[in-house]
């Protein structure tokens, strides 16, 4: 531990002046340095590379525990401890989550569904639930409006839109993107809150059609869509807020690179056994 300091701090002090005050030899000092690394410090040299490398494709959002896990899974023998400390020495800081805002047009005369999940958000397989909510992201030109649809039993967003304009015609694009992605059996239950969006005419038409159950959360409710409003929390603290958008197109481009390149593939969901969607969907298959 004193040659490890005497290291550190060579630059500023002189190495004799600390030897003598530590009360170690100097030729003791350089026969430690000059000694080949030992496996544990090389794979501190190696470990951190990795570290980077995830944390930077998560966008600064990858934490200690989800670090971890990724280092476990890829072969490399490390305690959850140690990933922490090398990730406070490389300075990498999982960003934290700012408070949500969250707007709901429902003073209107469209039909209200019952509340079939009655915040029930497990699922024992994929496709038998799903969730649906509309944000909002502020850019230089304008308000963007993504729209989205996640799969309850994977956290996997199967539709997606956007619009710069909140209108009916963006919820419905979301749906027909999923409906094209995942096509599911009749007996599906499509939650979402009581928006006029998803209330509308042609949205609802839509679920019937393909023989979906229609689900709606109570009147002011926000726990009863939870699950999706949790991901709109995570990709808004962790993507969308660290940076001034320019353009609403830089703004739908970044949300395309995280939930197809990061979200559905990579990031590590604790109550999926820190397993991505995917992964957690080819597991439920494998087994199946």
């Amino acid at each position: 531990m004193s040659f490890a300091f005497i290291e550190a701090e060579k630059a500023s002090v002189p190495i004799h002046r600390m030897c003598r005050v530590l009360d170690v030899s100097q030729s003791g000092f350089f026969a430690w340095h000059d000694r080949p690394a030992c496996q544990r410090r090389r794979q501190d040299m190696v470990h951190p590379a990795h570290i980077r490398t995830v944390f930077s494709l998560s966008n600064g959002t990858c934490g200690g525990p989800r670090m971890h896990r990724d280092l476990i899974d890829e072969g490399h023998q490390i305690g959850r401890h140690r990933t922490a400390r090398l990730m406070r020495e490389n300075g990498l800081v999982a960003r934290q989550k700012r408070r949500f805002k969250r707007t709901t047009d429902s003073e209107h005369a469209l039909p209200v569904a019952p509340n079939l999940i009655a915040q029930d958000f497990q699922a024992e397989q994929p496709d038998r639930k799903w969730g649906a909510d509309i944000s909002y992201i502020w850019t230089a030109e304008g308000w963007l409006y993504p729209a989205v649809v996640l799969v309850l039993f994977s956290r996997r967003v199967v539709g997606w839109a956007t619009n710069d304009r909140l209108k009916r015609d963006l919820a419905v694009e979301a749906l027909r993107r999923a409906l094209i992605t995942r096509n599911p059996a009749p007996g599906l239950v499509h939650h979402s809150d009581r928006g006029s969006k998803y209330r509308s005419v042609d949205y609802q038409a839509l679920l019937r059609k393909r023989g979906i159950l229609i689900s709606m959360s109570g009147r002011g409710n926000c726990y009863d869509n939870s699950m999706v409003e949790t991901f709109f929390k995570t990709i808004k603290s962790k993507l969308i807020w660290p940076v001034a958008w320019q353009t609403r197109a830089q703004a739908e481009n970044a949300i395309a690179r995280y939930i197809d390149g990061f979200h559905n593939p990579a990031r590590r969901h604790s109550s999926l056994g820190f397993e991505s969607p995917i992964a957690f969907e080819r597991k439920a298959r494998e087994v199946s």
